[in-house]
This record gives C-alpha cells, structure tokens and sequence, in this order.
C-alpha cells in the first residue's frame, strides 16, 4: 500500500510501517491545500492537525482509509468520505493521561496563580501577599461534564489530591463504565445543573460536534459558582467564548482553557485572542496530547489501525452506520466453492433486495461455510427458493426484523 503521513508520528509508529513493506511517503509539511495534489496513488492517510477537507477526498483515486492519529475527527470531512466510501478511523484514548496531566495543571495553575507568579519573578517583582491566597484542592468539588477515558483519568488525578468527584449519570452508560468510575471515587448526580450549581471547578471533556457546539453558554455559565473555575481541554467550540467573557468580567469566573474556537491552522501564528488575553485565564496552546507518552502511544494505535486494514479488519470507525437499517437477515450454507456468493448475490439484485452487511465464515476443513446477509427489505419465499436450488447450497433461512423484535 502506498501511506501518505502529512503530520509527524514517532519513530516508533514509522518503524512498524516501513517494516510491513508498504510504500511509506512522509510529508509532515503539508497544508490543507496541497492535500488535492499529493493524494494521488494514496490508499492510506495518515493525519494529526492537517485538515482534509471535501476538496482533498475529491481528488484523491484511490484513498480507502483516512486514519486521524488522536481521538477527534473535527477537522475531516466525514460526511463526504462517506459517500465517497473511504473509512475514516481515529485512535481514542491514547491520549488520554496527557491530556488528564494537563488538565490538572491548568487547575493548579489558576487556583495558585502559578502564571501571574511566574511573570512577576521574570519582571523582578516579589509579591507574595497578592500571590498567596488560593483556594486548595483538597476537599472540593470537581464536576466533570464527559466521562469518557480522558474524563476518567481527570477524575482518578482529582480523587488523589483529595477532591470530590462528580458526574452526571446518563442512561445506557456501560456496565463497565460505571464499575469504573466508581473505582475512580466518582459519584453522580441525576442533573446537569446540579453538577455545576454544586461544584468548584467543572472540567469539560465532550467531543466536537452539532450536539456539544457552544454548550458552555450563558446558561450553562449562570448555572456555575461566582468563584468557580472552568476547565477545557476538549475543544475550542464547545464554549460560547463571549459569554464566557462577560463571565469572566461580570462574576469573576476564572478559565484554564487549552484550546479556543479560532485556533490557528499551523504550529506557529500570530493568535489575537481576547480570551486567551483575559486576567482570569491561564491558557495553553492545544498541546494537550504533546507528551512523547502520548505520542508514542497515538503512533502505536495508528499502526493498529492500518495493520487491521491490511487484514480487512476494521478499527474504530466513525463514518460507518452503527446499525444499518435492515428488515431481514439470510442465512446461507454451503459448501465453500468458488462463485457460490455471487449465485447468491445475483438472485438477491434481481430480487430488487439491497445488500446492507454480509459476513461468510468457513468452517475446519473448508469444506463448508455459512453466509449470513443483512438486507433492506423482506425476502419473499420464492427467493428462498431459488437461493436452495442453486449449486452448492445446503440449506437457507431467513429472520426478519419482525421476527425479532415481535
């Protein structure tokens, strides 16, 4: 296969592919615009930061995998990699501790005034009276609004400096989840608005989307402690920055924010932000992930990712439907010969039925096999029928959706 990186992966991550014997083409420098051009002959796309637009999907010829190295997938056209049919898949929570630690230190640096203090000392000035009073972590509330694996490991650092740890509790939450989040001294709380009316610092840890966009609003601000701290180090877009502003200004609010809704595209730029400027933030540049644990880390699972690939296995995909719509599942067994599926196929498109997923396992010996084929509307008995009399066939069955749900 022929891998195009466009942003940086450790060596570690770029031994492992030169050593598949895939054709590994490294262009860390690339910018959204010279995607169209570079993705020619490409089947792997390997990104960080770079953004791959309708633009880039478009020209490219034989793309099947855009893999983001890290958890969001924000900054590539989804939508149109679907109807292009290229699998889009990320590496969630490899990053997860590295953003947990700094998630922690921008705690500590609003509640002890650790930038303030800094620049103070680089200026010349001692002043330990203005610099002294903080709040301290031990006993207080932290609400946590995303309990996923970064939301977890923000609540295991927090427990261990003594604070309380809470979260609301949301239908169809894992089993597993819940197990772990009360290993990690989580408690919940049935509302939203009790989490924030009730917590000292609410840390945000969602992912960017149409349902998260501007979530911290005037609202969700009001409904906080006027001497409470906001935590985000999720994404620039879930905070409706001008009212966190006015909250900054009329109530005293203070921020630890890694990131901001109009970040700049490259690693270096000029960056006019009046929030990132206000008194009551100390801010830091999106580099919640740049740990070399975390990188080496989100390497490793990019790897994993195109490793799968290559064995027609599919990793954390999120451009595919999670359950495709289907009204009956045919069950197929026969014996593992050469054109029996596609016998099978053809009966099911003059049928006018759609294919929706279709999996064929072959047993020991690969005598026989079962075929089992999700499609979009009720097979009549008379396809069945023409199905068993097909060569190599040993017998079919059919559920509908009916069936299982009545």
């Amino acid at each position: 296969m022929r891998i195009l990186r466009a942003d940086r992966l450790p060596e570690s991550a770029l031994t492992r592919l030169r050593t598949g014997g895939d054709e590994l083409v490294l262009e860390p420098a690339l910018t959204t615009a010279d995607l169209p051009d570079a993705l020619a002959g490409v089947e792997v796309l390997v990104v960080r930061s770079t953004r791959v637009d309708a633009a880039a999907i478009d020209a490219a010829d034989a793309l099947g995998l855009i893999v983001r190295a890290g958890a969001g997938t924000n900054t590539i056209d989804c939508e149109r990699a679907a109807e292009r049919a290229i699998f889009v898949c990320n590496v969630p929570g490899r990053n997860a501790l590295a953003v947990a630690e700094l998630t922690m230190g921008l705690l500590l640096a609003v509640d002890r005034h650790i930038a303030t203090a800094t620049a103070d000392l680089r200026e010349g000035r001692w002043d330990k009276t203005g610099h002294a009073a903080a709040g301290g972590l031990f006993g207080r509330r932290l609400g946590i609004v995303g309990l996923g694996d970064i939301g977890l490991a923000v609540a295991e650092r927090a427990t261990a400096f003594g604070m309380e740890v809470v979260a609301v509790a949301k239908p169809g939450r894992s089993p597993a989840r819940v197990e772990a989040a009360d290993d990690a001294g989580v408690e919940f709380v049935t509302e939203l608005d009790e989490l924030l009316r009730t917590s000292d610092v609410v840390s945000v840890h969602v992912p960017a989307g149409p349902e998260t966009r501007g979530m911290v609003d005037a609202g969700f601000l009001a409904s906080m402690r006027d001497d409470a701290i906001l935590l985000n180090t999720s994404r620039g877009d879930v905070v409706d920055e001008a009212a966190l502003l006015a909250a900054l200004d009329e109530r005293g609010l203070r921020a630890g924010l890694d990131v901001f809704a109009d970040e700049p595209s490259s690693g270096r730029a000029e960056f006019d932000s009046p929030l990132a400027r206000h008194p009551n933030v100390v801010g830091t540049h999106h580099i919640g992930a740049s740990t070399r644990q975390a990188q080496e880390a989100v390497g490793a699972g990019a790897v994993d990712v195109i490793d799968a690939y290559r064995r027609g296995e599919i990793l954390d995909c999120v451009n595919l439907e999670i359950a495709p719509p289907r009204a009956a599942t045919i069950t197929v067994r026969h014996h593992d010969q050469v054109g029996v599926l596609a016998s099978v196929l053809q009966v099911l498109r003059g049928a006018n039925l759609n294919v929706q997923t279709m999996r064929n396992r072959v047993f020991a010996g690969s005598v026989a096999a079962v075929a089992t084929i999700d499609v979009g509307s009720a097979p009549g008995p008379e396809v069945l029928a023409e199905i068993r009399e097909l060569p190599h066939i040993i017998a079919t069955s059919v559920i509908t959706e009916s069936t299982v749900t009545g």
